[in-house]
Formats: structure tokens, sequence, C-alpha cells
């Protein structure tokens, strides 16, 4: 994948930079693995805002990926596709007796290549298996938090784990932000990286394009009124008076918001020292 920067011919061109979508093969999603994505504009069942700066944007049907990949049968890509779901590609791929699925696609796979799942597949890019029979060193991504769960670390574009040690039925993995953490060695991953690794280095380049996203502008705290806000009020350009907070107060800069679970004691190191 690579990034074109377009160029200033008008304000809103001037910072935009797009991908070239080199990889996409096929137009149009399978219309058997879409839903239609009702948007609700960040509110939950009872009408009430919980999610802020929500709303509008293109309409997007929701694409089928298979998380499990628990049918331990070869398969070959079919084709490569864009999804407006997330920022990392989706192949369909097809098995031999027609079926076909949605799988996140991973770097360097391309259109034609077998992939297969279950003990005993081969240790190359796509291919699924547990991690009991990985080597130790491997790059893998989507990973399962507990057997059989689906894949649910390591999935948006660019990101991958390492897979340091294994021991007493644990494997030791290093987490994309660093963190080292322990997996059962029944859980399945997949072998490589997710492709679409430069998606972080985009710029949207203009307002119109956020709310395509179906993102509405953000109001800074302090430009707010002192009961919208616990940093509002003052004369002229104040600081709030107070360190980062969020509209309910919860510290925004260096406050842990992790709360006590069960989980903590398979994590060996946290991503941060302090």
């Amino acid at each position: 994948m690579a990034i074109i920067k377009k160029k200033p011919t008008s304000p809103g061109r001037r910072f935009v930079s797009i991908s070239t979508f080199e990889e996409i093969t096929k137009p149009k999603p399978e219309k058997s693995l879409t839903r239609a994505l009702r948007k609700r504009g960040g509110r939950n069942t009872f009408g009430k805002v919980t999610m802020r700066h929500r709303g509008g944007g293109a309409k997007q049907r929701y694409r089928l990926v298979d998380f499990k990949r628990n049918k331990d049968q070869k398969a070959t890509v079919l084709a490569i596709e864009y999804d407006p779901n997330r920022n990392c590609r989706v192949a369909l791929i097809q098995f031999g007796d027609g079926q076909k699925r949605y799988i996140i696609c991973p770097k360097d796979m391309p259109v034609g290549t077998v992939v297969e799942s279950g003990p005993g597949s081969d240790i190359k890019p796509g291919n699924v298996m547990p991690l009991s029979e990985m080597p130790v060193g491997s790059t893998v991504h989507c990973i399962e938090m507990q057997p059989g769960s689906g894949a649910q670390v390591a999935r948006s574009a660019g990101a991958s784990a390492q897979l340091l040690s294994k021991e007493k039925g644990y494997a030791f993995v290093r987490m994309p932000s660093g963190e080292i953490r322990l997996f059962l060695l029944g859980c399945r991953a997949t072998i490589g990286s997710v492709g679409n690794e430069e998606h972080g280095n985009i710029s949207l380049g203009k307002a119109g394009r956020s709310r395509h996203l179906g993102r509405k502008p953000k109001v800074r705290g302090v430009a707010q009124n002192p009961n919208d806000h616990p940093m509002g009020g003052g004369e002229g350009k104040s600081s709030g008076g107070r360190h980062p907070v969020s509209k309910w107060g919860t510290p925004s800069k260096g406050y842990r918001t992790r709360k006590h679970k069960p989980s903590d004691r398979l994590i060996i190191r946290r991503r941060s020292k302090s």
C-alpha cells in the first residue's frame, strides 16, 4: 500500500492524502456476506447520547468477517476488498465445497494464495493454528483470548504480536503496545501481521472527510460553560484552572482507567512502567 498526497488545487485538497488502493482487486462486496448497518448517532436504546461526536456519515454495509477460522480446510483467496468498517483490508476466500468467507487480510498475501487453518498448517502468512504449534519468535495477529472465542487481539491495520516463549500451558506474547501477556496454548492465531500498515499516515485534510466517517466536530472543554464541563468558564481564554479532565471529571492524562479484572494475573509486564 502507498499514500498519495493530493495537489493543492483547492483549500480542501491542500492537506489531503489518500491510499492508492492498489491491492484492491474487487470493487463491490460479496452481497451474501454483508448485512445492513443502522446508524444510531451515538444513542442507546432509550435515545440518550452515550457516545458524543457521532452522527451522519456515508451509508455502509457490514462485512461478516470470520474471526474464528474454525473450518479446518484449505481455501483459496479470491479477492482483496475494501472494508469501510475497519482500517485494514479483508480477503474473500473460498473453500473446496464452494463456501465463501471474509477474513482479515494479512500482509504479503496476494490473490490465489491457498490458506489453511487448524493443527498441522504450514507456517506462512494467513494460516491459522494453535499457539502451541507455532515456533517461538513467530509474528502473529488475530489472537484469541480464550480457545474458540474468535480473534480479539491485534486486528487493526499494521498490528502484530510476537510469540516469545511457551511454558506450563501458556504462551508468552508481546502485544502491539509492548505489554507481555499470557495466552493459553490452545488459543488460535494467524501467522504474519495485518496489512495496510500505512493507514496511520493518511491525513484527512478537511472537516468534510471526518463527517463522511460519521465523526462530528468536537468542542474543547475550556471553551464550554462551567455547567457543561469541569474545565469551562473564565473570562476570555482560560486554561480551566485544573488538570485536563473529561466532561465527567475523569483525568485524561496518565490516569489508569483499567479496573481490577481476573485477567490481571495473565499480564506479565504492563505497557506502562509507571
